[in-house]
């Protein structure tokens, strides 16, 4: 499976996109179960950035550990485009109608779900846990970067602060 793969797997979910992706990979080879797991794995990785984690910390009013994963995990649900875009730029996020609408009324963005998606889908598929990966290493975080700085988010993330100031 590659990421392009993965993408179209999501974008075929719809409504509640953790169990409807399971169900679809599920029905796959098992290789391809493995190969999804890592490619969430990487997407994963590749989105443990500050500038993210600020965006996170504005959309839901704070963001724990625990809550940037579950963040980024909502953020797969939104599919590849919105998902790459936040990437290269995490005040695009304001443009996005879930995210607008969560600073109308307060709701926190998260999908803890989708992170184990693969790993269900591969147990329904074979009555066995998924292999085990070797531990994955986070990048590290920009230093200069301080998510819970007000005056640091408007200045890098001035669409996003606008929005969630109310």
């Amino acid at each position: 499976m590659t990421e392009l793969d993965f993408w179209q797997l999501i974008d075929s979910s719809h409504a509640d996109v953790a169990a409807r992706a399971g169900e679809l990979l599920a029905a796959r080879p098992r290789a391809e179960i493995v190969a999804a797991h890592r490619v969430l794995g990487g997407l994963l990785t590749g989105s443990y950035r500050s500038p993210l984690w600020a965006a996170a910390y504005l959309v839901n009013g704070g963001c724990s550990d625990d809550g940037f994963d579950y963040f980024r995990g909502w953020l797969l649900t939104q599919g590849r485009e919105v998902f790459t875009r936040a990437l290269a730029d995490p005040d695009s996020l304001a443009d996005v109608p879930g995210v607008r609408a969560a600073a109308a009324d307060g709701e926190e963005l998260e999908c803890e779900e989708i992170l184990y998606f693969t790993a269900a889908a591969y147990l329904s598929a074979t009555g066995e846990p998924l292999p085990e990966d070797p531990p994955v290493s986070l990048p590290p975080l920009d230093p200069d970067f301080d998510i819970e700085d007000p005056d640091s988010a408007r200045e890098r993330l001035p669409r996003l602060s606008a929005l969630f100031a109310a």
